[in-house]
């Protein structure tokens, strides 16, 4: 996935919301959408929305059902604030072998087979997935299946502030029409009739360090899924600026973390810390500097937000403080920003 995300994924949360009853055309107007994703003849129609599109009708969409499980379970629905509350039963743990050993626990002590979360750890391989599905239900894998796994993916690689190198993946259904795309999407071999739907991973990094908190929890879904989206899944985006930054978050409403305790997450010195960033090219300001900005432009796209809320948010006391920065980090005013983004969904 990029920072595009294709409408069909739009379709399956309207069709949530509307078998239920609710009229939807607010959720698509807040999200900035000029288009019915369920009528393709529509001429504005396009193939493809924004990851913050997505993320906005996701949020609309999931509150209207009570329900948060970014699509990551066996069955279409669970109950109520399921994946959030199993993120808070995991937040704690030291290491990603644990968090995922404690989701699973989670998801097979409160719910059925359908949405239980497999997980088998070997010398070699981690396997993480669903062993329940039936290949003679869906003969053909499709699109649900992919981005099921691929949210667990990159929800792992998020807990950890790193992306994990996939090995191979595993779908108990039949090879899927437009192959690549899957392929784009893990970057790994595919296996299809397979048993089980599965991820395959390299076992050390079940000793990787969790580095979030309950504080960059909170914001994570708030905004979810829109940092899975965005996230870089590549190896080679594995340093230690990119650890850095996930920590650092998009919150900024109570202050920044604090270097030292990054580098103690890190379980590193704070001069050990600095010269791995020097190394990298860039130092801890320049991190925060990146992440106040991305996370300035994420609340300037929300409407419903003022200028002087968005500066508040930023953890700026003094508006004209947030529009110095802005300035010097994109060469335009926050309200000059805004009105581009205006101009661009025309």
């Amino acid at each position: 996935m990029s920072n595009r995300v294709p409408t069909r994924f739009v379709k399956t949360l309207l069709r949530m919301a509307g078998d239920k009853g609710y009229n939807f055309s607010l959720v698509l107007s807040d999200a900035g959408l000029d288009f019915d994703p369920l009528n393709e003849s529509d001429p504005a129609y396009r193939s493809e929305i924004s990851a913050m599109q997505y993320s906005r009708i996701y949020q609309s969409v999931l509150r209207l059902l009570q329900d948060e499980t970014f699509g990551t379970t066996g069955s279409e629905l669970v109950a109520p604030g399921a994946f959030r509350m199993m993120c808070y039963c995991i937040i704690s743990c030291d290491n990603l072998g644990q968090a995922i050993q404690r989701a699973a626990e989670f998801y097979r002590t409160f719910f059925g087979e359908n949405s239980q979360l497999y997980a088998n750890f070997s010398d070699q391989f981690a396997r993480v997935g669903y062993r329940t599905m039936a290949r003679n239900e869906r003969p053909r894998v499709e699109a649900a299946d992919a981005y099921g796994l691929s949210m667990w993916h990159r929800f792992f690689g998020w807990l950890c502030g790193r992306p994990i190198e996939l090995k191979r993946v595993d779908f108990s259904g039949d090879t899927p029409e437009r192959l690549e795309k899957y392929e784009k999407l893990f970057g790994c071999p595919l296996y299809f009739n397979q048993a089980h739907d599965l991820l395959y991973f390299d076992s050390a990094c079940l000793g990787w360090s969790v580095v979030h908190t309950e504080h960059s929890l909170r914001e994570f879904l708030r905004t979810a899924p829109y940092q899975l989206l965005m996230m870089e899944t590549s190896p080679e985006a594995n340093n230690i600026s990119a650890q850095v930054k996930a920590m650092i978050g998009h919150d900024f409403s109570d202050g920044f973390p604090g270097f030292e305790a990054i580098s103690s997450a890190l379980k590193m010195s704070a001069p050990t810390l600095r010269r791995r960033l020097k190394r990298e090219g860039t130092t801890f300001q320049q991190l925060k500097d990146e992440a106040r900005c991305e996370a300035s432009k994420l609340c300037l796209i929300r409407p419903e937000l003022s200028i002087n809320e968005v500066a508040l948010q930023m953890g700026f006391t003094d508006p004209s403080a947030f529009h110095r920065s802005f300035k010097k980090w994109t060469l335009q005013t926050p309200g000059q920003f805004r009105a581009s983004r205006r101009v661009s969904k025309r």
